[in-house]
């Protein structure tokens, strides 16, 4: 869960004072912002990376001061630089990134002075370090606050659904078939919402898989295969020598891990692939839409025509809910509060 507003207020307070009267960007930047993330009770090394190494548009190497990849990048100055020119030095680095990489947000700092550019929305925030507690709000998708609209036939339900569906067909053409394949595919598919959805903390599936897998995709099944298994075996049971990066994934009390499959194969351009998909910002895509067009995608021919297949939240809801969700609604609303009666409807479901 993540910290309370008041919580986050009272961190920023501390931080502020804490850090004003720092000024030298190679002595304490890093420190400066593994505090800044623990403002949001988040660790900086969990999301995000000092002096990520890219070619910049110029083809010239570059270092990025701090890339969460997908999130958000932040340029660092000493006191008193020009922040105009710390966003075009950022901007600078989009060219050397793929694309689940780029990006919503820049942040551009002095330690006095914070610049937060919404790249969607083509907004700016300024504010100074002494203001920081009255404009966290504004890192709302840090703490984990973030509420965005959606239409319902918003893009990025359709991407993820065709994403998963080019998944889908490239593990088929390598013989990866049948009750595996699709029992393979809604265990990813757990893994992407639970990662933006509070099961994981935020972004640990994605940074498993981008930072401890080859590029050539070589090895992706066999580190799926450890993330099952470790989802699928309670923490008192785990190796005590476990790897922590592996230790982090809690245990998923269910079947949905315990069926032993055979290994799948991937190549370079799947783990891109799989990548891509993980930087879709999965708590804002819809579970009761997104059924409908993963039945669509699995079949290249009906993907074409994806528009077609498409069917909305809204009727889907017509449909189910007076066939039961009324029902389980009216049910749970009487057992509130009874132990009970909500375990007969645990039962039941």
């Amino acid at each position: 869960m993540p910290l309370s507003w008041n919580e986050i207020k009272a961190r920023a307070l501390a931080f502020s004072k804490e850090w004003e009267h720092e000024s030298s960007e190679d002595a304490e930047a890093k420190s400066f912002w593994d505090d800044f993330f623990n403002v949001f009770g988040i660790s900086r090394r969990r999301v995000a990376t000092f002096e990520e190494a890219v070619k910049k548009g110029d083809s010239k190497q570059g270092f990025i001061d701090l890339l969460w990849k997908g999130v958000i990048l932040v340029e660092h100055k000493s006191r008193g630089r020009d922040l105009d020119k710390a966003f075009r030095q950022a901007k600078d680095y989009f060219p050397g990134l793929k694309e689940h990489e780029l990006p919503r947000y820049i942040l551009v700092s002095d330690f006095q002075r914070f610049r937060l550019y919404d790249l969607d929305d083509d907004a700016m925030a300024e504010f100074a370090l002494r203001d920081f507690a009255n404009q966290v709000h504004l890192f709302g998708f840090i703490a984990g606050y973030e509420k965005r609209t959606y239409k319902e036939e918003d893009p990025v339900n359709i991407k993820a659904a065709e994403l998963m569906g080019r998944l889908h067909d490239r593990l088929e053409e390598t013989g990866y078939t049948g009750h595996a394949l699709e029992l393979y595919l809604v265990r990813l598919l757990f893994c992407l919402f639970a990662d933006d959805t509070g099961i994981f903390e935020k972004g640990t599936f994605w940074q498993y898989l981008d930072l401890h897998t080859k590029p050539d995709g070589s090895d992706l099944a066999m580190h799926l295969a450890s993330i099952f298994y470790t989802l699928d075996t309670p923490k008192e049971q785990r190796l005590k020598n476990l790897d922590e990066n592996l230790a982090q994934f809690p245990y998923v009390n269910g079947k949905l891990f315990e069926e032993n499959l055979p290994p799948a194969a991937f190549d370079s351009k799947m783990r891109e692939m799989l990548l891509e998909t993980c930087g879709l910002d999965w708590g804002n895509i819809s579970p009761a839409i997104f059924g409908s067009m993963f039945q669509a995608v699995m079949n290249p021919k009906e993907r074409r025509n994806l528009g077609a297949h498409y069917t909305s939240e809204t009727n889907i809801q017509k449909v189910i809910k007076p066939l039961f969700l009324d029902d389980l609604y009216s049910e749970f609303e009487k057992a509130k509060g009874n132990t009970k009666r909500l375990n007969e409807l645990h039962r039941k479901m």
